[in-house]
């Protein structure tokens, strides 16, 4: 693990941020009280910013930012993510901030409920909707999942800065190779066992998918029932499930370094969203999802208790340190690619949200 590591923690009930500095964790927080913060974002691409999105139950949706690591906050007057006018929709909540590629320093992308892309050319502090995803012709068949329709996971190629992969619940995943101009649907082989078409051209339930900058045509997914990966800059999908205790999940991340190396938390469905027996881990493949391996050094037995989406990261060291947080408020750190876990924070609110920076 890095010396020196910032996690930030979005939970329901504001931010906290977590500082390893020489093996010692120190939590602060909450910064941003009482807001939900479904969406975090640790910018590298030059001087660090952190990009929070918190929605207000009176003041709404908005992004607020930080250029000091966290030591003061920065929230426009103006919401910078709204829906043009004609749309006569409202932005309801900021569920995926993402910075873009690397030699495109300005370039940020923010996914949305109701399902939108928005992207922003200035870093952050304004925002466009991405209108070639809005006014698809699939958007009005589009359903929400049970925890709201939303673009969660955003992916920008870091080669090539006119191909964006995204992915939404409920309605599965779409590609551009035109800057967002026009999109495809693309979750051929992903199985939606609730439609009368199990193998639909969309309408998929998909939790989330994670790309490696060294492997970008290749994509990892959990699904609602469901793990799987492309080898076809997400084209097409085949099952990787064998040797999971479930697969049914939420997050799912790649190895900062390992573009072979992914990572998952299995829960059983669909009602009861534990981990299969109460048994705390979280599962590791070195080998792109052929076998997968149970990690348990320093994690609980009797735990009941669930991972979201985006509630699982990595850092960028190496060997890489690997985050979860739970439903239940606790936060995990692990060393060494996972090998072995730490408890660094409990009894938050319920996290929904985790990313890391080291140096």
């Amino acid at each position: 693990m890095s010396n020196r590591v910032l996690l930030l923690i979005g939970t329901r009930k504001g931010l906290w941020l977590a500082h390893r500095h020489r093996g010692d964790w120190e939590v602060t927080g909450p910064h941003l009280p009482m807001a939900e913060i479904y969406a975090v974002a640790a910018d590298t691409r030059g001087a660090p910013r952190l990009l929070v999105g918190a929605s207000s139950t009176h003041f709404g949706p908005s992004v607020v930012t930080s250029d000091d690591l966290g030591a003061t906050w920065q929230e426009p007057e103006v919401a910078p993510i709204a829906f043009p006018a004609d749309t006569g929709v409202a932005l309801e909540r900021v569920w995926q901030l993402a910075p873009g590629p690397a030699d495109h320093p300005e370039v940020v992308h923010a996914g949305g409920e109701p399902s939108a892309l928005f992207r922003s050319e200035d870093r952050g502090r304004t925002f466009q909707l991405v209108r070639g995803l809005w006014d698809h012709p699939h958007r009005e068949r589009w359903e929400p999942g049970f925890g709201g329709q939303a673009v969660h996971t955003v992916l920008a190629n870091p080669h090539d800065p006119d191909r964006v992969v995204v992915a939404m619940s409920a309605g599965g995943v779409y590609r551009t190779e035109d800057g967002g101009d026009s999109w495809q649907a693309s979750n051929r082989g992903i199985k939606a066992y609730f439609l009368p078409d199990e193998y639909p051209e969309f309408g998929q339930c998909v939790h989330k998918i994670a790309q490696h900058p060294a492997e970008p045509e290749r994509f990892f997914l959990q699904n609602h029932h469901g793990v799987y990966r492309s080898d076809d800059g997400a084209a097409s999908w085949r099952s990787i499930a064998d040797g999971l205790p479930s697969d049914f999940g939420f997050p799912i991340v790649t190895h900062p370094h390992r573009p072979d190396v992914v990572f998952g938390f299995p829960l059983t469905a669909d009602a009861t969203r534990y981990p299969p027996g109460g048994r705390c881990r979280v599962y590791r493949s070195e080998d792109a999802g052929e076998t997968w391996t149970g990690l348990s050094e320093g994690l609980p037995d009797r735990f009941w208790s669930a991972v979201m989406r985006d509630a699982l990261c990595t850092d960028d060291a190496d060997p890489a340190g690997v985050y979860f947080g739970s439903r239940s408020g606790e936060v995990y750190a692990g060393s060494d690619d996972g090998d072995r876990w730490e408890r660094i924070a409990a009894h938050l609110p319920d996290v929904l949200s985790l990313r890391a920076m080291s140096w």
